[in-house]
């Protein structure tokens, strides 16, 4: 995955996430939006994961490093960066 392909990847799950947020607030008071939380939070983490890789990559061409070899690490890993 090039950095424009991460690029895009991270557009389409940003459109993703605003169109639950919107869809959730639009709703019904005491709907249930349980299907719509999960999947927020799995757009939550793959965007950890995009954000993390094109840095990785970024960082492999700045320091003269090939950035393909750049790889997806466990959201584990990615979320415990923000802890």
């Amino acid at each position: 995955m090039d950095e424009q392909d991460i690029l895009h990847r991270i557009q389409s799950l940003v459109d993703e996430e605003r169109e639950l947020r919107d869809k959730a607030e639009s709703a019904a008071p005491g709907a249930d939006h349980a299907p719509d939380r999960s999947r927020l939070q799995r757009i939550e983490e793959d965007l950890d994961q995009c954000w993390d890789l094109l840095r990785q990559r970024r960082a492999k061409k700045q320091y003269g490093e090939n950035p393909d070899e750049a790889e997806v690490r466990p959201v584990k890993q990615v979320e415990d960066y923000r802890g």
